[in-house]
């Protein structure tokens, strides 16, 4: 259930901070030729550009940060430590190492490794031969790994990622989504801030061989520390980057580019357009009920919401005229007992372009119930149940009314 708003006073208060600098800029939206790309601010998972975000597609090494991110949550759950080792089969020497012709570590066939080092050879390198090793060792075969990957993929809420193998090697049921892999970097900071850090890890060191990150903006001095790079000839080029300025952090995930060179230049002009071309704006204070959301059999029939804090939105500042517009989402009606402080719905505000289909921009803040709302008597919930049974049959009502 959604509950649309009339912003007509938060829209007076958006967009002057969305307007005001530089109206020279007047067509200064952002496009890309990028296939599939999004932009989100981090602190609060606010999208600032989009384009075919939702499209499952191929996304090749970029999903090693999948492979990662369960093998850090088997580091904090403390089931393996850095120092321990897994050995390198076969099977990941031949399909992931040297033989493969494909981005490699070079670890010998039944060496023992640490996992410090393979997160390095993952992270740095996007070593096959490492990821497929750290696949066998946490899970026994890569097929069962790829269960663990998409197990936790729905676990931090991703639903449409799916892993077939720990390498991101081309396979038609392995794919991702741009938004899915933003969210997954989202968390991968947010969850595990001290392993964020080999991200930004310009060289590693293994046996004979010195590997470079290759992420090529790392040396752009954009802010940019971390996150992964991708290629194969189905996916094209593609990258899952973040950045910090001015105390904000952007995460960027673009996909199917054609080179390397277009790859690195879109890149970097999407995060320097989203440094200087979004603004946060309040809509309302601390406190300040935003909505009201339906309780079905309870005491009250609606309960306020608020922010947690003033609420803010954060927009691009162009196009000027883009169209602003606000609802409340929440799952409804709400069941009894409902307490304040209860997490309850979203406030999401959409930016859209005339003539597209698709908003440019998404920001949304989570809503908490302001009151407690008890269960009602028996009575009052058969009388509620009436109510609600009316309301919704109201629509097709007028429908019939309105028919000649």
């Amino acid at each position: 259930m959604r509950r649309l708003l009339t912003l007509a006073a938060a829209i007076l208060a958006v967009l002057p901070a969305l307007s005001g600098a530089g109206r020279a800029q007047q067509s200064g939206g952002f496009s890309t030729t990028a296939r599939n790309a999004i932009l989100m601010d981090y602190e609060s998972g606010s999208i600032i550009y989009q384009k075919a975000a939702d499209e499952l597609v191929a996304p090749a090494s970029m999903s090693k940060l999948m492979t990662l991110a369960v093998l850090f949550k088997a580091l904090k759950d403390g089931k393996v430590t850095l120092e321990t080792e897994f050995q390198t089969s076969e099977n990941a020497w031949r399909k992931g190492g040297a033989p493969s012709g494909t981005a490699a570590m070079f670890i010998p066939i039944n060496n023992k490794t640490p996992i410090s080092e393979l997160i390095q050879g993952i992270a740095v390198q996007s070593g096959n031969d490492a990821a497929m090793t750290v696949a066998e060792g946490l899970a026994g075969s890569v097929e069962n790994f790829a269960k663990m990957m998409e197990a936790e993929a729905r676990r931090i809420g991703l639903e449409k990622s799916t892993f077939r193998n720990a390498t991101g090697l081309p396979d038609p049921e392995h794919l991702m989504t741009a938004r899915e892999l933003a969210e997954l970097a989202r968390y991968i900071i947010k969850t595990y801030p001290d392993r964020y850090k080999v991200f930004s890890q310009r060289q590693f060191d293994y046996r004979k061989h010195k590997f470079y990150n290759r992420n090529p903006l790392l040396s752009a001095n954009i802010g940019v520390d971390g996150m992964k790079t991708g290629h194969t000839s189905e996916a094209g080029y593609g990258m899952v980057v973040s950045s910090v300025s001015d105390g904000r952090r952007l995460i960027g995930v673009v996909m199917g580019f054609e080179t390397e060179k277009e790859r690195q230049s879109e890149t970097r002009r999407m995060l320097e357009w989203g440094i200087k071309s979004v603004a946060s704006a309040k809509l309302f204070d601390a406190g300040e009920a935003v909505g009201y959301a339906r309780v079905w059999g309870g005491t009250d029939f609606y309960v306020p919401l608020a922010g947690d804090g003033d609420l803010e939105v954060i927009l691009p500042k162009f196009p000027l005229n883009q169209k602003i517009r606000g609802e409340i989402v929440y799952e409804g009606p709400l069941k009894p007992p409902v307490r304040k402080g209860d997490h309850v719905a979203v406030f999401r505000v959409t930016s859209m372009v005339p003539g597209s289909s698709e908003p440019i921009a998404v920001s949304e803040t989570p809503l908490y119930a302001e009151n407690d709302v008890d269960e009602a008597s028996f009575y009052w919930r058969g009388v509620d149940s009436l109510l609600h049974l009316g309301l919704a049959i109201m629509p097709d009502i007028r429908a019939l009314l309105d028919r000649d």
